[in-house]
C-alpha cells in the first residue's frame, strides 16, 4: 500500500486504477478518495508530487493535486497515448494533459454519449485508441467515431452482459490486430474473441479462452493466459503434441444481384504453407451452395489441397474440380493436421450463369 511507504503523506487509500504518467513522472489515481478524507469519489483524480510515489500533499511546495471529472457518473478507464491521457467515464471521454504549474494537469471533455464495456476494454495503438462500447466499437484519432463493424451482431447478440467487466483487450502488433476477449451468452468466463485488423480494416471472430494478453514488446512473441496455462502466441503450431484445428469461412457470395443460379465447376487454390513442420502439409477447401438467403446450404463438397514440393518454388494442388449449383456460395478453408501453418491468398472460382431454374 502507498501508505506504508517511507515518508508517505496524504496517500490515497482506494482507487479504481493507478498509472504513471511517463512524460511528467507523476503517479495518478483514478476513482479515488477525496483529499483529506477516506470517502471514495468515483469521479475523483489525484496525483502525487513529481517523481514521488509517497508524497501526495497538496501545497505550494509540491506539484501534487486533484481534479474531479465534470460529467458521467463514474470513472471507468484511463489509457496513455504519446500526447495525452484519455480518461473514460461511463458516458464521456476526456483528455488529460500536463500543463505545468500551478495547475499541473488540465481536463478537456472530448465526447459525450459514448459507452465503454469494461475497465480493460480500451487500448492505445500509437496515438489512436480503440475500445468496445456496450453495442458498438469506437476509435479516437483526434476525434471520436464509431467503427463500422459487419460482425457486431455476432458479438453483441451472443454476449453475457452480466459478466461484462471481464472483457479485456490486447494488441498483436505483428499482424496489426486489436483483439477483444469476452464471455458469450451463458458463459461466466471469457471464451470468445473479436478482432479488428486496423491495417486491412477487416473484422473476424471466433472462440478462445484467454484471461490476459500482453503484446510482444521486449519479448519475441505475445504472451497470454488461459485454461490455467501461460501461452506464447505465434510460436509453433501444435506445441502440446495435438493438432491445432483452425478454419476461416466466408459469408455467402453471389453473382450479380443474386437472382440467377450459378454453376461452379472448378477452383484454383492460392495458399502458402511456409513455416510448416509437416513435410506434406494440406488444408481442406469446402464450397457450399444454397438457393435462397434464408435457406440452408444444400450442396457441399470438400477437397484437399496439399503441398507437393518446395523446389525450385513452392508447389501445391493446382486445381480442384467441383460440381455445385445455387444462387450463392461460401468458401471454407480448414486445417486439422499437425505441423501445418498456412496463409490464404486469393482463390479463383470458376462460376458461370446457369439460368433461373
Amino acid at each position: 500500500e502507498l501508505s506504508t511507504l517511507a515518508g508517505a503523506a496524504n496517500t490515497p487509500t482506494v482507487a479504481k486504477q493507478v498509472l504513471v504518467s511517463d512524460i511528467d513522472r507523476h503517479v495518478l489515481c483514478f476513482g479515488t478518495n477525496t483529499y483529506g478524507t477516506t470517502v471514495q469519489d468515483p469521479l475523483m483524480i489525484r496525483w502525487s508530487n513529481q517523481e514521488s510515489v509517497s508524497n501526495w500533499t497538496i501545497s505550494s511546495d509540491t506539484t501534487a493535486g486533484s481534479l474531479r471529472l465534470g460529467s458521467g457518473s463514474e470513472f471507468v478507464q484511463a489509457v496513455e497515448t504519446k500526447q495525452q491521457l484519455l480518461v473514460f467515464t461511463n458516458k464521456t471521454l476526456h483528455s488529460m494533459k500536463f500543463i505545468g504549474p500551478p495547475f499541473t494537469f488540465g481536463l478537456q471533455e472530448l465526447s459525450k454519449n459514448i459507452t465503454i464495456m469494461s475497465p480493460a476494454s480500451a487500448v492505445p495503438v500509437d496515438d489512436v485508441v480503440f475500445w468496445m462500447g456496450v453495442d458498438t466499437f469506437y476509435l479516437y484519432a483526434g476525434g471520436t467515431q464509431q467503427l463500422p463493424c459487419p460482425v457486431k451482431d455476432k458479438v453483441f447478440l451472443d454476449f453475457n452482459f452480466d459478466e461484462r467487466d471481464k472483457v479485456h483487450v490486447g494488441v498483436n502488433s505483428e499482424f496489426s490486430e486489436v483483439i477483444w476477449f469476452y464471455p458469450k451468452a451463458g458463459s461466466s468466463t471469457v471464451n470468445a474473441y473479436v478482432v479488428y485488423n486496423y491495417e486491412g480494416k477487416v473484422w473476424y471472430y471466433g472462440t478462445l479462452n484467454r484471461d490476459a494478453w500482453m503484446d510482444r514488446g521486449i519479448r519475441t512473441f505475445p504472451i497470454a493466459t488461459g485454461n490455467s496455462l501461460l501461452y506464447n502466441h505465434e510460436l509453433t503450431n501444435d506445441d502440446d503434441g495435438s493438432a491445432m484445428t483452425s478454419f476461416i469461412e466466408s459469408g455467402p457470395m453471389d453473382m450479380g444481384d443474386g437472382d440467377k443460379f450459378v454453376s461452379i465447376k472448378q477452383m484454383l487454390p492460392d495458399i502458402t504453407f511456409n513455416g510448416s513442420s509437416n513435410p506434406t502439409p494440406s488444408v481442406s477447401f469446402t464450397l457450399k451452395a444454397k438457393n435462397s438467403a434464408g435457406g440452408n446450404f444444400l450442396q457441399t463438397e470438400s477437397k484437399d489441397t496439399a503441398r507437393s514440393t518446395t523446389t525450385p518454388i513452392e508447389q501445391f494442388t493446382d486445381k480442384i474440380d467441383y460440381r455445385l449449383r445455387g444462387r450463392s456460395f461460401a468458401i471454407k478453408v480448414e486445417s486439422t493436421g499437425t505441423g501445418v501453418k498456412y496463409k490464404l491468398g486469393t482463390p479463383r472460382v470458376d462460376m458461370r450463369p446457369d439460368g433461373r431454374r
